[in-house]
């Protein structure tokens, strides 16, 4: 009982939210899913969902907007081999959800020819597997309007105090309560209570007529105290100091080039040029540059990926996933061998494979699909001044901005939003306007030095995938890529 007792609390707080208002019980789910289930489908599931969330923004020095919304519905899904049916409502009551049931589960009439029709098997009640990787508060509560004020105020005082070329400060605070109960076909009942945080900053900085920008933040899984004053400096301080090394940033040089990755959010490349490349879907379908390479070598020794939705208060953890798995630890790549996907439940199934706990879904109007949750490198044995040390000419990149991915080819395009050239290991002067271009499956067998200092960004990725955005988090050591094309502006 203590085991689960977590679980428990949850599904409480979901019932109480979701279903009791309505003159809903989970005889109700039962019987949802058993209209459902009359058909053949292969799976089903019902997915409901609270939201409540909040939004300051600071500009000129004072708070010039404030937002507050709640939205709330119900998502039913019904799957039958490779087809889905979906129906939601903002409407949480028996009449919408037995409506949305009878509409999904025409999808068996479109099935594939040759399927013979199966008697459904019993329906039997099992409660998600325990697990506490965040405490189930509403972080909207946990300060109140005017210390939500003053807290980006400090961010103001302390940013205009830092150097007389900052011009302009924004700040912004975002805090959300999200309740979710998941029931599905197979008998499987759970609940997750997620709080989000996030504070964002944005200075802009001015020099002889010359503007640049520079930004910084944090947030994840817990309350607003997290934002304490020894916090807010150390944002201001990285906004800043990006602003203000911008200002004496040069044009980037171009061509082939080996490049040094910094540790933290530049693992957003990672993501972006690799992680998406390993979801299930695009795999099943043959459309991934990794798709039937289990067991092979993808990337230089040395080179291990996860993807862990299981990391205490992180941004992209959760307890359980948008179909009532539990999140889990996926090692992808290790020592260079690619070793698996992340996968949802219907691409597990068609795959046959177990889920690996990354379905993810934006809201209940979406239906879910496999997605990252946090998806870093392992640290290896060099230190990062010796991998810098090690450039004879070449790019240190240490933020980036924007990116693109093709998933097909595996090619990216991203910027660097702050980077230094190298020469003779030695940090010459900042740049602007690197661009790096290359292919991800091709530029993981181009490490050549791993850094020992892994470390997660400060929790502020947001992952967009078919028109959905899910919360994630990255993270890698300072790495060492030969061979990259760098398109600058010089």
């Amino acid at each position: 009982m203590i085991s689960i007792e977590p679980t428990l609390q949850r599904l409480d707080i979901a019932r109480e939210l979701l279903l009791s208002p309505y003159g809903l019980d989970e005889t109700h789910l039962t019987q949802a899913l058993s209209e459902i289930r009359a058909h053949r489908v292969d799976d089903a599931d019902l997915y409901f969902q609270y939201t409540r969330s909040e939004g300051w923004s600071l500009e000129e020095g004072i708070v010039k907007t404030g937002s507050f919304s709640i939205d709330q519905g119900v998502g039913v899904r019904a799957v039958s081999g490779e087809k889905t049916a979906f129906a939601y409502s903002d409407d949480i009551s028996w009449a919408s959800l037995l409506d949305a049931a009878h509409t999904v589960r025409t999808i068996s009439d479109l099935g594939q020819s040759g399927r013979v029709k199966t008697k459904a098997s019993p329906y039997k009640r099992q409660v998600a597997a325990a697990r506490s990787l965040y405490a189930g508060m509403d972080p909207i509560a946990t300060l109140d309007s005017t210390a939500k004020v003053d807290l980006l105020m400090q961010v103001e005082q302390l940013a205009r105090a830092q150097d007389p070329r900052v011009v302009q400060v924004m700040a912004g605070l975002a805090a959300e309560y999200d309740v979710v109960m998941v029931a599905r076909a197979d008998g499987t009942l759970a609940a997750d209570v997620r709080p989000l945080v996030r504070l964002s900053v944005t200075v802009i900085a001015e020099q002889k007529g010359r503007r640049e920008v520079g930004s910084s933040g944090g947030g994840g899984r817990f309350g607003l105290a997290y934002f304490d004053r020894a916090l807010l400096e150390t944002y201001v301080d990285q906004a800043v100091k990006a602003a203000l090394t911008n200002l004496e940033s040069r044009p980037a040089p171009a061509g082939e080039m080996t490049v040094v990755l910094g540790s933290g959010w530049p693992g957003i490349l990672l993501h972006e040029a690799i992680g998406h490349g390993l979801e299930g879907d695009f795999n099943r379908k043959g459309s991934s540059a990794f798709s039937g390479r289990i067991g092979q070598r993808v990337a230089a020794k040395g080179v291990t990926v996860l993807d862990d939705g299981t990391l205490a208060d992180r941004r992209g953890s959760l307890n359980v996933d948008d179909e009532g798995n539990t999140s889990q630890r996926n090692v992808l790549i290790e020592d260079g061998i690619l070793k698996g996907y992340i996968q949802d439940a219907t691409n597990a199934r068609l795959m046959k494979v177990a889920p690996t706990g990354n379905g993810r879904r934006e809201s209940y109007a979406h239906v879910p699909m496999p997605r990252m949750t946090n998806t870093y490198m392992l640290g290896g044995q060099c230190e990062p001044e010796e991998i810098v040390a090690s450039l004879k000419r070449g790019l240190y990149a240490t933020n980036f901005g924007g990116g693109q991915v093709d998933i097909t080819s595996g090619k990216f395009v991203f910027s660097a939003s702050e980077a230094y050239w190298v020469e003779n290991g030695k940090i010459q002067y900042p740049v602007k306007g690197a661009t790096l271009v290359g292919n991800g499956p091709d530029a993981l067998t181009r490490v050549s030095m791993i850094g020992n200092d892994m470390a997660l960004d400060s929790g502020v990725g947001t992952c967009g995938k078919e028109g959905q955005s899910v919360p994630v988090g990255v993270g890698q050591p300072t790495l060492r890529i030969d061979g990259i094309t760098v398109g600058g502006t010089a």
